[in-house]
């Protein structure tokens, strides 16, 4: 079977040398590259199973890096390892597609724990009907575009990621713990409130404007995505 390939964005050539080694050992095929059109140049010569990126690079910086490659490839995880720890450049990350946002210094099996967790919800997820249709709402998992009536709906990633595992299963009820597991890598840190919160985000884009809604709370239960109305 061939090993998950892995591209590591990192301009600490120690750090760099010292993560590439442990991702070789666990099993992983790992491409390093020191700046941000190093990055580029590799992405474009083919698709990573997932990447390892920092913020702060010589060139182009990390945030210009994780939009570019999210223009052409929306399923690759991104993770960000950077020493900014501030909110704004948090949501920021976010706000460009990546999927996690770990705060040097690492501890490698944190690391390896992360890229598990997005490798295997991949595995769960990502490899199965490109195009998944809930009534009007049609998803595109190859581009990770969502439309409802013919009309673009522009999700951030935990939103699109909400909405897919929503969508996987029409009619079926997830908890609140169910989705933070789910959704969420650090689950254990994810409020009750943080789920209702992004499910009106989901509900003020994928509802909003329609008649037929398709995302209803089953109370005392938790949420379901369906065309058949309660």
């Amino acid at each position: 079977m061939e090993r998950y390939h892995i591209l590591l964005v990192e301009d600490d050539h120690r750090l760099s040398r010292s993560l590439a080694e442990q991702l070789e050992v666990a099993g992983y095929a790992c491409t390093q590259v020191y700046d941000g059109d190093m990055a580029l140049r590799a992405v474009a010569g083919r698709r990573f199973d997932a990447v390892l990126l920092d913020l702060s690079l010589p060139g182009r910086d990390g945030y210009a890096v994780c939009k570019e490659i999210r223009r052409t490839d929306r399923r690759s995880p991104i993770i960000v390892i950077t020493a900014f720890s501030d909110i704004d450049d948090k949501m920021n990350a976010f706000d460009l597609g990546a999927d996690d946002y770990l705060v040097k210094p690492v501890h490698f099996q944190e690391v390896l724990a992360k890229v598990r967790v997005f490798l295997k919800r991949r595995e769960g997820t990502g490899e199965l009907d490109a195009r998944i249709t809930v009534d009007d709402l049609e998803i595109d998992t190859d581009k990770r575009a969502v439309t409802r009536a013919g009309r673009a709906i522009d999700l951030a990633p935990k939103e699109y990621n909400l909405l897919l595992l929503l969508a996987r299963r029409p009619g079926k009820v997830y908890s609140k713990d169910e989705l933070a597991a789910q959704v969420w890598s650090d689950s254990h840190s994810v409020s009750n409130n943080t789920i209702e919160v992004y499910i009106s985000f989901l509900r003020s884009k994928v509802d909003k404007g329609h008649a037929r809604k398709l995302i209803h709370t089953r109370h005392g239960f938790g949420y379901t995505l369906s065309a058949e109305q309660p």
